[in-house]
This record gives structure tokens, sequence and C-alpha cells, in this order.
């Protein structure tokens, strides 16, 4: 559905007309928990009073999405041992009634699955550059000074990104005006193409920082642990923290000579040199993911804020952590260009008074379009064009990725992974990137592009023992529900076509998986099974790219209905808030 603004606000006001909710972006603080700190509605969304005198603006995990989409969020978030029925693990109506938004409201729609396509074909795409651009120009232009921080993830996940080695992205960064960066995914463009970016095009004009990146021979420091930056007067050190897990998640051969982690010792001691120079604001980048930035939260003293992401959570309301040291707030701003966070500290007497925070979600329709990203937008998609317009097939269902264990449009990858590799059993990676279709639309091959531009995107078919099947499945399972953050990786369960499977989310290392079946027949240990996949982290691959295969398939069955959703059976879940009751 493409409709002009004025068509669209004239849709908003027959819609409000009929009660359905416009209430501003922010949960009301009337009905919020005690430690909110949120200012009085303006009838414009996103007309943010300026508050204090340090202003950060912040915006994460967009992967590589210049244009406007469609994006559903999670039905399934489930949350393990101390993290169960606590943010960022709420969906549906437990989110909505632990930030008290009004069921309806646009606010519903953007942080919620709930009566998602209605919604979205009420209230248009999200996101985009030249929408986001013109929203963060409207916020600093009442915040002199302020800073837009980047949390990585921002490099790779489009057709134009991969085909540019980047440098789509790097460019519209700093057109959109980012101050200083942390980064994830960028690394699987290589060491050497992060630090030609890193040294020229970022030269003088973004920050690249990552406290916890080391090189392995000399134990001396790859990037800037943390910059210092003067807001109004106030001293500001802004410190990044990369993801600390890119080797394992992500082919360790793209980078061979760097070391990761979390370092919590050395955090400590970058805030402590930061204090120690004088900052009296200290601020987190993190791609940590946000169970992991809580856990960090109260290990590390002296930070005052963690913006964070890689997890895809949309948060709008920081949790406030108490440590030996204080308080530190934890944020997480969402995907996809969807939201840009607007965090505001008065600072005085060398500390923060107080506080306001706003997550806003950018809805396409209600900001015009900043004409100079716009025109640099369609200058850098214009190679690229025809190829992305290509019309695949049509969606009969609402096509989507985020969730804990499979979406539709992954059942789709799966479901072209068996057919075209001839293997009874897929595998497809647990990413949370990747843009939502809705029915009746016509899936391009720019959509294709959204769920697999990555840098090794090799199809592969391997044979696998039943054991080493569980145990793959095993390993995934405790990356994700761990009940330590600090061993968790962020991401999703592997998605799987043909075999049905059990998880216990609660249950222990190596007996979370029971029941494997494939066929309707129990699966055995000792035979080895024909196992279709991509995206290998363990070696470079030559072969067929997925975006290839996927869209061979798309082409043969020119229509994509009655998804039959391969998800596995759940025990243990039952009251957990992170699971909807219906989707």
């Amino acid at each position: 559905m493409n409709i002009s603004r004025r068509e669209f606000l004239q849709m908003l006001a027959v819609a409000s007309a009929s009660g359905m909710s416009l209430s501003a972006c922010e949960s009301d603080k009337s009905s919020a928990p005690a430690g909110s700190k949120s200012a009085a509605r303006p009838s414009d969304p996103y007309e943010i009073p300026g508050f204090g005198n340090v202003s950060l603006l912040h915006y994460t995990d967009c992967h590589a999405q210049l244009l406007p989409i469609y994006f559903r969020e999670p039905s399934i978030n489930l949350g393990v041992g101390p993290m169960k029925g606590r943010p960022p693990h709420l969906v549906g109506d437990s989110f909505l009634s632990y930030y008290g938004i009004k069921p309806g409201s646009r606010e519903a729609h953007a942080f919620t699955y709930l009566n998602y396509i209605e919604a979205a074909q009420q209230l248009g795409k999200v996101g985009g550059f030249a929408h986001l651009s013109t929203l963060i120009k409207k916020v600093r232009a009442q915040r002199p000074g302020a800073l837009l921080l980047d949390g990585g993830d921002t490099w790779q996940g489009s057709g134009t990104s991969y085909w540019t080695n980047a440098q789509d992205m790097v460019d519209a960064q700093k057109l959109l005006g980012v101050d200083i960066m942390t980064p994830h995914w960028e690394m699987t463009f290589g060491a050497d193409r992060v630090m030609e970016i890193v040294n020229n095009d970022f030269k003088d004009s973004i920050e690249f920082l990552a406290q916890n990146v080391f090189d392995n021979e000399w134990g001396e420091q790859v990037f800037k642990p943390y910059v210092m930056r003067e807001i109004n007067g106030v001293p500001v050190a802004i410190i990044g923290q990369a993801f600390p897990y890119t080797p394992i998640a992500n082919p360790r051969f793209m980078v061979p000579d760097w070391s990761f982690g979390i370092r919590d010792e050395h955090m400590q001691q970058v805030v402590d040199e930061a204090r120690g120079k004088g900052a009296q604001v200290v601020v987190v980048l993190s791609h940590n993911g946000m169970d992991v930035d809580l856990k960090m939260a109260t290990r590390v003293t002296g930070i005052d804020a963690i913006l964070g992401g890689h997890t895809h959570d949309a948060i709008p309301r920081p949790t406030e952590v108490k440590n030996s040291g204080g308080v530190t707030l934890v944020t997480n701003a969402g995907s996809n260009s969807k939201f840009l966070g607007v965090l505001d500290l008065d600072v005085g007497d060398g500390k923060i008074r107080d506080y306001r925070y706003h997550l806003l979600p950018v809805f396409s329709n209600l900001l015009e379009a900043d004409a100079e990203m716009a025109t640099y937008i369609d200058k850098v998609r214009a190679p690229f064009q025809d190829k992305l317009s290509e019309k695949l097939a049509v969606t009969d269902e609402v096509l989507y990725r985020r969730g804990n264990f499979n979406g539709t449009f992954d059942q789709v990858i799966c479901d072209a992974l068996m057919a075209v590799q001839d293997a009874p059993i897929a595998f497809s990676p647990g990413f949370r990137w990747g843009v939502s279709v809705l029915p009746g639309e016509a899936i391009t091959f720019d959509h294709v592009m959204t769920q697999t531009a990555i840098t090794y995107p090799t199809v592969t078919r391997v044979n696998m023992s039943g054991t080493r099947i569980k145990q793959v499945l095993e390993d995934v399972a405790d990356n994700l529900f761990n009940k330590d953050p600090y061993y968790q990786q962020g991401g999703d369960m592997v998605r799987v076509g043909g075999l049905k499977y059990a998880i216990d989310p609660d249950g222990e290392i190596g007996s979370r998986i029971t029941d494997m079946e494939l066929d309707g027949k129990p699966l055995d240990p000792d035979k080895e099974y024909p196992v279709a996949g991509w995206a290998s982290v363990a070696q470079p691959l030559d072969g067929k790219p997925i975006w290839d295969l996927v869209s061979e398939y798309l082409r043969d069955k020119k229509t994509i209905s009655k998804i039959d959703l391969n998800t596995p059976q759940l025990k243990g879940v039952d009251s957990n808030p992170g699971l909807a009751t219906d989707s």
C-alpha cells in the first residue's frame, strides 16, 4: 500500500474518529511504574520538549535499511531464570501492561506484534534514513550540542551494502551526522575493510570505539576505547563496547588477529580513567545485547547509562540498575532505523540530577523525507534498482523473521533449502534482522536480500548423524537460554526445516532438546541425514549464495500461501510473559 503523506494524515483523522488511539510515542507517565522520567505529552509526537543540558541521540541495528520498511515485532521472546518476566522478555499484552501503553495505539503497533497486519496497513511503513534524518534534525534543533550515537550493525543487511562493500552505509552515516559508533556485523566485511573505513572515511568525522577489541600478538587495543566530548560545558565520556562474541557468532577468519570478549575489568579501568580525567557523565555505547548490559551494570560502577543494541529490543523506558556505585540506566533502541532514542540529562554539581528518556518510533508517513538524504539514497540504489525490484512471487501471508524459534520468512528459506538442495532437513541461522512483507505484496529480490545479505552466504549440503544434529540444537539452545547472560551470544534459535523436536528452555545444558522426529519416526542417533544450510562460519566457501537459491524457489512457486510454520514443542513455558497467547 503506497499512499501520500496527506492521504495518510487524512486517514489518521478518520481512524481517530472511529476510536483508534493516536497517542504520542511514549507511555503515559501516570500509568508507568515509579522511577519513570517522562515529560507531558505534546500534541505533535515528535515535538519533544528539551530538558537538562546534555542530550544523546541513539539508534542501533539498522542493518543497512535505507528505505522505509515493515517490521513485525516478536510474539515470543522468552526470558529464563532471573530474566523471566523482565524486560526485554515481554511481548504483546504483557509488554503493553508493563509499560502502560494503550492497546490499539500507535505505540502498541510500534512495540508489539498485536493486530500487526491491520495496523501496518493503516499506519504504513517505519524507518528509512531520509525520515530518520528529518527526525534527528528536528530533535537536535531543540538540543544544542547533542551527540548522535550509532550502536552498530549498520553496514550489513541489504543488497546495496553487500554490493558496495558497505560504502553506501558509510556515506549515509556521515550524511546523517553520526558522531560515534561501535561495531558488530561491521567486522564481517573483514579487518582490512574495517580499518580502511575507520582510517579514511571516518577520519575527522566519526569516532569508531571499542574498549574490548585487542590485537592478539601485542595485546594492544585496536580501536579507541572512549572519547571525551564537552556538551554545554559538561565533560562527557562515551565508551564503545563491540559485540563480545564476534569471532564465535561470525567467521573468525574475517578478523583473525583480533580478540574480543566482555572484559568487565578493563571496562572498569576505562570508566575510572575517564572519571579521573574529569568526566561528569559516563555513557557506554554497547553492542552486548540487553541481558548482558543489565548484568554488566551490576558489576561495573561509575557508568551513568548504557545505550544498548544487538538483541533488537525496543524498550520504551530505561531499566534502572542499582550497583555499589549508584544507578545505571540501561536502554535498547530496537532495530531497522525504526526507533530513535533520546536521552536528556540534567547535570549539575558534577553529577546527574535528573533525566528524561524517549524512544521515538519513526513512522515514515508522519515525517517528511529529508531531501538531501532522499537524493543520496536514490543515487546509491540506482545502479541496482532493476535487480532489487524484481518481483519473485506474491505472498498470501505476512512474512516476518523475528521470534525465538521461527518466522514465516525463515520457513520459506528452510523450504527453499530442502527443495533445491534435495535434503529432508534444513538449518537456517536465527538472525534477528530482515524486514516483513504484508499479505498481497510482491516478494522482491530486495526483500530476499534483507533476509540473506551477508559476506559468507554459500549454501551447503552435508551429512550429519542424529547425535550431531542434537548437539547442534543443544549448543544453540544454550547460547539463547543459558541462565547466565554472559554465556548468551544473542540471536535466536536456529530455524529448522523438516525435523520436529521439543525444547525445554529452562532445562540444563545438553538436556533441553528431546523428541526429535523426521517423517514421524524418531531420529536415529547413529544414522547420517542430509542437512541443507548456509552461512557457515568455519571456513570460506565457494558456491551458490543463499539469495540465488531462495529466488529460484520463489520464482518457481509464484505464490506463497498456507505456510506450515515448523516450531518446536515448548515445555515449561506456559506462564512465561515472553510467550504470546495468540499471534
